[in-house]
């Protein structure tokens, strides 16, 4: 049977049982039953009356948010295909959706749809009974017969392409809808890989909750789409547990988070929250100064995290007086070393501080009732409750064990010379220590300069004092970027709970950015996280990441290049311009040009510094640009793209301007060739390079 079936291939389906000899007719009838199922379910939850099953307003306010997010999720997106493949079972599969005579058959979708019986007309992605559809294979066909991929233009769908895995008379293929897929033009936010996910991205996205996974991965191997993907997944198996303990999903900056902020609704999640680790750090504290790379590299050391523990736990001194608690006409005493055998055992226990504090006037108040049962009287809990607010008791607690404030703690570090040393000793040299002072200190939190880096200081100060709430899952995207202070300020927030970090090393674009995922993962709290490598590329054609991977042994030795399974000859162009900065920004803007005439969205990629007076040149040709972040549309699909924030976007066509300044533009040669091939990476049909100055040597040399 042909591999490809067109819209005109009138081949009768053998699996037909609508009576059509049009298979093509067949399946587009199943569609529109399913999208008209698929409505019928939408306006059985519209139609629920709740007026009379609700016992207060607050109940049935919770029940109405609950049918409102019910009825956003069984949205029928036009745009977007309700099922994208088939499978034909050889004999009937186990459970209860599969009853019934042999060779069952089963639509695979984003979401499950079943018809006013209730029998399925989509099954889930996420179902078990999906699986095969993306693990089946030749040599393990998983009783699969037939395994069918559908082609859509828009929300129609327009072909079909079949694979019968247990016929040996039918030769091995490469998919080409599947290549058509994943080289559709993009114009939009971030779509959903459902439809194109490979085994080894399978076998990621359902592995279990308990356990945290970690994927190095390449430019254009699908390590975000896997990360989206398997939160959805996540979510659909421990719904219940997920659903109380939260998902969390981070990413490098607020474009790239508009960017990927439609996959997930687009598989029917709609909960999950997006945030950058500024994001979660700054509570409390304004953001408004900036640190020198040296500094900031200081400051996301981990042996802050030692510096921090040691200023807070310097706010507790010993008793010097005992704590004398009178009620009514007696007096009870408690003396200075039984209160200093409390405070040494709440320190040996390395409690929270805050929760310390607390504890400690009822250790007080404990001994206390303990002296007036030998007294003979029979003191109860409100009694001790008392007595632990008894005045000499908080007067005590207050001079031993006081309430700290995280960011005044910090602020103290950073102004008092002395005090700093004191913590630092034996941790940070004194030049390290320099660099932490600030030259002018700040009288208040309020009126300081904070730094992003001095808020994920105040975070961990602030999670010494009172723990920091955890989540169920956290997906931590260009997860190479973080310092290790900023890793431990992630895996607070999923300290009970697991993590799927994301990122590729060779990708690392900060001064702190981290060496080994064995080092991350340990800063993370999830030393035993399971390393997964993806080294398939599908998103960057061959050429193209062949030219950018030239960079892999001056930015990361031993780090695989990754294999691109697309071949697309011409898919590269590099251009000497002959003159300078005019006639450089001329052939820019002319590339554009030339760019536009291709479907899809382009990219124009340049360093920080030269996109201004490219946003002029393209104004003065008459060209809108967006910024990054904002929405390609069929008519506006060029993008002005600052090197420093296009790392997790990617465009059909890249322009890159000025290879050299990319480099330049970063604090030292390692990170500016990171920044380099994070930029040659972006591209999906067509990479086309322009310079004036030398290209950088070790492109000029491979």
């Amino acid at each position: 049977m042909p591999a490809h079936v067109a819209e005109s291939d009138s081949t009768p389906d053998p699996t037909s049982t609508t009576g059509t000899t049009d298979p093509l007719a067949h399946e587009r009838a199943h569609l529109a039953a399913s999208r008209a199922a698929l409505r019928g379910m939408r306006e059985d939850v519209q139609a629920l009356d709740i007026r009379d099953v609700t016992a207060n307003w607050v109940n049935a306010a919770v029940l109405q948010s609950q049918i409102d997010d019910r009825i956003k999720a069984l949205a029928d997106l036009s745009h977007t295909p309700l099922f994208f493949g088939r499978l034909d079972y050889l004999h009937a599969v186990g459970g209860e959706l599969a009853e019934g005579a042999d060779g069952e058959r089963f639509y695979i979708g984003r979401r499950h749809v079943h018809d006013a019986a209730g029998d399925p007309m989509v099954i889930d992605w996420r179902a078990p009974v999906s699986q095969p559809y993306y693990q089946a294979s030749r040599k393990n066909p998983q009783d699969v017969g037939l395994r069918r991929r559908f082609g859509y233009t828009g929300g129609e769908l327009t072909a079909y392409e079949d694979e019968h895995l247990t016929d040996p008379a039918e030769a091995e293929h490469t998919s080409r809808l599947l290549q058509a897929e994943i080289e559709r033009p993009r114009v939009g936010p971030m779509r959903d890989i459902v439809a194109t996910i490979q085994p080894e991205q399978d076998e990621i996205v359902r592995s279990g909750l308990g356990g945290t996974v970690c994927v190095q991965g390449g430019p254009g191997t699908g390590k975000t789409a896997v990360g989206l993907h398997r939160v959805a997944y996540l979510l659909y198996a421990h719904r219940e547990r997920l659903a109380r303990t939260g998902t969390l999903v981070i990413g490098p900056n607020r474009s790239f988070l508009h960017y990927i902020e439609q996959v997930l609704p687009a598989l029917g999640e709609l909960e999950v929250k997006q945030a950058t680790v500024d994001d979660l750090v700054r509570t409390g504290v304004e953001v408004r100064g900036e640190d020198e790379a040296a500094t900031a590299v200081v400051k996301g050391d981990a042996r802050m995290a030692e510096v921090l523990r040691r200023a807070i736990r310097s706010h507790v001194t010993a008793p010097v007086e005992p704590v004398v608690v009178v009620r009514g006409s007696r007096r009870w005493r408690v003396p200075a070393y039984e209160i200093q055998e409390m405070v040494d055992e709440l320190l040996a226990r390395d409690m929270r501080y805050g929760a310390a504090h607390e504890a400690l006037p009822q250790r007080i108040a404990h001994a206390v009732l303990v002296r007036m049962e030998e007294a003979g009287e029979a003191p109860d809990d409100r009694v001790q409750n008392a007595v632990a607010r008894n005045p000499a008791v908080k007067a005590a607690v207050k001079a031993i064990w006081p309430a700290v404030d995280p960011a005044k703690v910090v602020l103290r570090l950073l102004s008092d010379a002395e005090f700093l040393a004191a913590h630092a000793g034996g941790l940070l040299s004194e030049e390290e220590q320099k660099r932490l002072l600030w030259a002018k200190p700040a009288r208040s939190v309020k009126s300081a300069k904070w730094s992003a880096a001095d808020a994920v200081l105040i975070d961990e100060a602030g999670d010494l004092v009172a723990r920091t709430h955890s989540l169920g899952h956290v997906v931590l995207d260009e997860a190479q970027d973080l310092s290790p202070m900023q890793y431990r300020a992630v895996g607070r927030r999923c300290s009970t709970g697991s993590a799927t970090v994301l990122g590729d090393l060779a990708q690392g674009t900060t001064p702190w950015s981290t060496e080994s995922w064995g080092e991350a993962l340990f800063h993370l709290g999830k030393a035993d996280a399971v390393v997964e490598e993806l080294t398939a590329g599908f998103r960057v054609p061959r050429e193209v990441i062949a030219y950018a991977s030239r960079l892999l042994p001056a930015i990361s030795p031993g780090l695989a290049a990754v294999e691109s399974v697309r071949e697309s000859p011409g898919s590269l162009a590099v251009r000497e311009v002959p003159g300078g900065a005019a006639e450089l920004d001329a052939a820019v803007v002319a590339a554009c040009e030339e760019s536009l005439h291709n479907e899809g969205s382009i990219g124009l990629i340049a360093a920080d510094a030269r996109i201004p007076a490219l946003g002029a040149a393209l104004t003065a040709a008459g060209h809108a640009y967006l910024s990054p972040g904002e929405e390609t549309t069929a008519e506006s699909r060029l993008t002005l793209v600052p090197a420093s924030l296009a790392k997790g976007l990617e465009y059909d066509y890249v322009v890159l301007d000025e290879p050299g300044a990319v480099v330049d533009g970063e604090p030292d040669e390692r990170t500016g060739l990171r920044r380099l091939y994070v930029a040659l990476t972006r591209a999906v049909s067509g990479l086309t390079v322009l310079h004036a100055a030398p290209l950088p040597e070790v492109l000029v040399q491979a």
